[in-house]
Parts: structure tokens; C-alpha cells; sequence
């Protein structure tokens, strides 16, 4: 039996989690452990791989940050932490035990009991139909964590006033709320569990300013009270940089560079990593109308015959890249100079022409995003209908030059075209039946 068998063998018959996890070279303890994770929707032709061979630990205690933009992957990996989205490859252990795919029924509630989440959307996650007491009490309920009905309204009233809110508020409902009061409640819902590790799906992105503040501030607290260990996931570096111990940076599915805080922000190594971190908006209104933003172009990875790796090139610094780019940002760390991700322009005529190149790089992606032909015309369609025969050859030339749009309308046009040649012979023949009879 393979070693890789035996531990999937020896996970399944865990029906309990250790007091505590396994312990790195640097005597830190892994809570949580992704190893080449892969997550892929759908099936055959219309699959999507939405993350890509992820790997990162995630210490007890620590806030574990994970950045990138809008659909990188990083609230499919948070789900998928929570067993809400399945795997398609790889695994991921809590305390060195496995908790992806098939478990026990107990580990599984294990899950539940010690990995809680506060959503994104404070409003949508919330049951306008439940009152708040009753929204706290729903884990307490389902794990009867508490000696007597007393013993629940006390934890509930206690996570309540914890979270900011009063006592009386517990007979309203949701809809009664503001945004930064729900989300209040959503934390409460995730503490009063008294959970491990707590995965936060960016939940200060739908607050006011003014109202994202005190909800970390409240995080933080927890955390230093309750030894509570985060996945926080944001696209705000800013936000990020306050909040996290460590952080990862994913690009469409793929973890690019993990490192502490203060080390990331002082050397972003990968050009992704300085293309977010030269977003971050500058207090200063006049600096911030200067300031040149660091476009990140993949199209400078070489990747055809050396393959890239996630490596660590020291300082507990990961970085994704080929051979020669690892050197390169091995040689950049080791020189020790703070590398400069944000570009101030001295001139008007800098300015216009940071905006020109910037707007030609946006203009130029979104045109290499499909073939130039590629167009998905109607007329294939129609042509394939009549000549199905000919639609088909056609769609599988198209499939071969990666031609998407056109070979789907080939496609399209071809199964309507068969479909109808099949039903206008059906019919023949059955009147060819009734004229014999």
C-alpha cells in the first residue's frame, strides 16, 4: 500500500481532532495546511480550474491574509476550507488530520464545530426570518453547547454585548439592522461556537470607513482573548497590511508569493504582488494624482521550456517562478534594499504618459483574451444548420485552433441541424409507412 493510501486510510478512521497540530522546523504549530490544492467547476469541455496546485500553512494564532482581485480564487479556497467545495486534486488537513473529501460523519461535525465563517455579504447571510437571538443560538442548538436554557442565554447575551450590541436586541430582526450591526451579529454567530480558526470572506468590504475599523478592532481583540487563528481574505492591501501576520497573494487561482507582513510590503518580489501593492491609494490627494501605477504584464513569464516553481528563497519568503527568475528575486532579497513599488511622476507630460501606457496595457489584454477571428458570428450558426456536415468539420478545426467562440457556434449550429434533418426523415418515413399500409 502506497504511503499516500495509508494516510488517507488513517484519516478515515479518525473520528477526532488532536489537542494539537503538528509542529514546523521553526517550532511553529500548523493549525491549517492546503497542499496542491486544486478546485474545478464543471465537467468536460465547460470545466474551470479555479485554483491551481495552492499550497500554504496557516499557524496557530496568526491572521493568514490572502489577497488578489475580484475572482482569483480566494473565496473558492475559503469554501472549500469549510467543506463547501469539493476537491479535484491535492487535500487539506486541520491539525495534521485530513478534512478534504470523504470523512467520518463526527470528523465532520468537528469541521463544523471548530472552522466558522463570517461571510462577505452581512445582509444575505443572515435569516431576515430568524430573530437574533436565534441566529447566535442555531450552533449552540445543533451541538448543545450549553448545560441548560440559562446557560444559553447567558453565552448569547455574553457574545451580544462582546460584539457591541445590547441584550434587547436580540428579539429583532435582521432587517432592522445596519450593515456594520449585522455584520456584528455575524461575528457573534461565528464566536459564540468558540471556534479554532475562523475563515473571514472580506467582511469589512460592504461597511462604511468608519464602521471597518471597529469591526478589526474586534476581530483583534477576540483574537488575543479567545486564541483565535484567521483566514482573512481581502483585496485591500491596505486593509491587509494592518490586520495580517502573514500573507498570500493569488493570481487566477495560483498562490504567486506568500510572506510575513512587513517582509512582503517592504520586498514584493513577484511583479503581481507590486502591481497590488502600487494600487494601494495615497493619502495625499496631489501625491495620489502623480502617482504611476506598476501594470503587471503575465506575458513576461517564460514559461514554455522552464517550468515555474513555488520556492522558498529564504527570510520564510515564497515566491512562484522558473529557475531564472527565482535567482532574480533571490539576488533582488539579498541585496537588502527596500524595493520601490510606487512611482511618483515629476512632470504633467510623465503623467499623460503613465495614463497612455496604462490604458494601452488594459486595451491590449483584453484584445489578446481570444483569438481575432474568434468572433462567434451568427452566420456559423445558420451555416452549420443547413450544412450540418460541413458545421461539424468546421467546429472541430475551430476547436483545434483554441477558435472557442466559433466552435461553440458551429457546434450550436450543427446538433440543430442534425436534430432537424433527423425529424424531417422521421417523418418521411412514417408517411412512406402510411402510404405502403
Amino acid at each position: 500500500m502506497s504511503k499516500l493510501n495509508q494516510e488517507k486510510k488513517g484519516s478515515a478512521r479518525v473520528s477526532a481532532f488532536p489537542e494539537h497540530g503538528p509542529v514546523d522546523e521553526n517550532g511553529r504549530e500548523i493549525l491549517l495546511s492546503l497542499k496542491n490544492v486544486d478546485i474545478t467547476f464543471g465537467k468536460g469541455e465547460e470545466a474551470v480550474k479555479a485554483v491551481q496546485d495552492a499550497s500554504f500553512d496557516i499557524y496557530k494564532g496568526e491572521t493568514f491574509s490572502l489577497v488578489g482581485e475580484s475572482g482569483s480564487g480566494k473565496t473558492t479556497i475559503g469554501r472549500a476550507v469549510i467543506r463547501v467545495n469539493p476537491l479535484s486534486a491535492g487535500e487539506i488537513r486541520y491539525k495534521g488530520v485530513r478534512i478534504s473529501g470523504k470523512i467520518p460523519h463526527s470528523l465532520d461535525r468537528e469541521v463544523i464545530r471548530n472552522i466558522q465563517m463570517v461571510f462577505q455579504d452581512p445582509a444575505a447571510s443572515l435569516n431576515e426570518r430568524a430573530t437574533v437571538d436565534y441566529i447566535v443560538s442555531e450552533g449552540l442548538y445543533n451541538f448543545h453547547l450549553f448545560e441548560n436554557e440559562a446557560d444559553r442565554v447567558r453565552k448569547v447575551e455574553n457574545i451580544i454585548n462582546e460584539v457591541g450590541l445590547l441584550p434587547e436586541h436580540l428579539t429583532r430582526y435582521p432587517h432592522e439592522f445596519s450593515g456594520g450591526q449585522r455584520q456584528r451579529i455575524g461575528l457573534a454567530r461565528a464566536m459564540v461556537m468558540e471556534p479554532e480558526l475562523v475563515v473571514a470572506d472580506e467582511p469589512i468590504s460592504a461597511l462604511d470607513v468608519s464602521i471597518r475599523a471597529q469591526v478589526l478592532n474586534l476581530m483583534k481583540k477576540f483574537q488575543k482573548e479567545k486564541d483565535i487563528t484567521y483566514l482573512f481574505i481581502a483585496h485591500d492591501l491596505s486593509i491587509v497590511r494592518f490586520i495580517s501576520d502573514r500573507i498570500g497573494v493569488i493570481y487566477k487561482g495560483r498562490i504567486v508569493e506568500v510572506a510575513d507582513a512587513v517582509e512582503l510590503f517592504d520586498y514584493p518580489l513577484h511583479p503581481y504582488t507590486r502591481s497590488l501593492i502600487s494600487a494601494v491609494p495615497i493619502p495625499d490627494p496631489q501625491l495620489e494624482k502623480r502617482k504611476v501605477l506598476f501594470t503587471y504584464d503575465p506575458s513576461v513569464h517564460d514559461y514554455s521550456e522552464d517550468k515555474p516553481e513555488f520556492v522558498c528563497i529564504g527570510h520564510d519568503h515564497y515566491v512562484y517562478g522558473n529557475k531564472k527568475e527565482i535567482e532574480e528575486y533571490r539576488a533582488l532579497r539579498e541585496k537588502g534594499e527596500r524595493l520601490k513599488t510606487i512611482k511618483i511622476a515629476d512632470t504633467e507630460e510623465e503623467i499623460n504618459n503613465a495614463a497612455e501606457e496604462e490604458a494601452f496595457a488594459a486595451a491590449e489584454q483584453e484584445f489578446l483574451k481570444a483569438p481575432i477571428h474568434d468572433t462567434g458570428s451568427l452566420w456559423y450558426t445558420v451555416l452549420s444548420f443547413f450544412l450540418p456536415v460541413l458545421g461539424l468539420i468546421a467546429a472541430l478545426v475551430f476547436k483545434h485552433f483554441h477558435h472557442d467562440r466559433n466552435y461553440k457556434a458551429c457546434k450550436r449550429g450543427t446538433i440543430y441541424g442534425f436534430v432537424t434533418l433527423g425529424v424531417i426523415v422521421l417523418i418521411f418515413l412514417i408517411l412512406l409507412l402510411l402510404v405502403v399500409i
